[in-house]
C-alpha cells in the first residue's frame, strides 16, 4: 500500500514541479506585455483595455498556478517563531492536520464552487465589461486549475506526511521522491528531531 500511494505522490509532485517551472515565464511574458503597452501609450497615445486585462491575467495565471508548487517546497506562510521550537515529528503532525482539516476542506469547496463559475462563463461566452476587454472565462478556468493542482499536491503531501510519521519512509527528498530511487519505502528506523 505504502509504494502504490508513494507512487501516487511522485506523479503528482512530478506534474506540480513541471507546471510550478512553466509558469515562471507568465511573469516574463505579463512584464514584456505591461512595458509594450506603456511604450505604446507613451509613444503612440494609444492603449487597449486587452494588455491591460492580459497582464493581469499573465500574473493571475502564475499565482493560481504555483500555488500548488509553493506547497510542495514548503515555501508557504508558516508560523516559523513557533514552529521552530516543535521536534520534527509534532511539526509533521500540524501539517498533516492543517492539510486534513484546513487546506483540504477549503481548497475543496473553492474547487466544487469554481467549476460551475468557469463552465457557466465559458458557455454564455462572458466577455469583459471593458471595451475591447478579453473573454472572462480564462481567467475563470485559472482558479478551478489552480483549485485542483492545489488539492491534487495536498494529496501527495498528505501521503508524504502519513508515511514518514508511520515510519515507512525517511523524510521525503527531492532525490528520493522524483526518480532516483522509486522503490525507496524502507523503514526510518525513527524520526529526525
Amino acid at each position: 500500500m505504502g509504494v502504490a500511494l508513494l507512487g501516487l505522490s511522485r506523479v503528482i509532485d512530478a506534474v506540480t514541479a513541471f507546471l510550478g517551472r512553466q509558469v515562471r515565464w507568465l511573469i516574463l511574458l505579463a512584464i514584456v506585455v505591461s512595458a509594450a503597452n506603456s511604450v505604446l501609450r507613451k509613444a503612440f497615445d494609444t492603449s487597449s483595455n486587452a494588455w491591460l486585462e492580459l497582464q493581469w491575467l499573465l500574473f493571475g495565471a502564475a499565482f493560481m498556478l504555483a500555488a500548488a508548487y509553493t506547497l510542495q517546497k514548503n515555501a508557504h506562510v508558516r508560523i516559523d517563531v513557533l514552529s521552530s521550537r516543535f521536534s520534527k515529528r509534532k511539526r509533521d503532525i500540524i501539517d498533516l492536520f492543517g492539510h486534513l482539516f484546513i487546506l483540504g476542506p477549503f481548497a475543496i469547496i473553492l474547487l466544487w464552487l469554481s467549476a460551475p463559475y468557469f463552465v457557466d462563463s465559458f458557455r454564455e461566452g462572458e466577455a469583459s465589461s471593458n471595451a475591447g476587454g478579453l473573454p472572462v472565462w480564462p481567467a475563470k478556468f485559472l482558479i478551478f486549475a489552480g483549485m485542483l493542482l492545489l488539492v491534487l499536491q495536498m494529496v501527495s503531501e498528505v501521503i508524504k506526511r502519513a508515511l514518514v510519521l508511520a515510519g515507512i519512509i525517511h523524510e521525503p527528498t527531492p532525490e528520493a521522491l522524483h526518480g532516483h530511487d522509486p522503490a525507496d519505502t524502507t523503514p526510518a528506523g525513527g524520526h529526525n528531531e
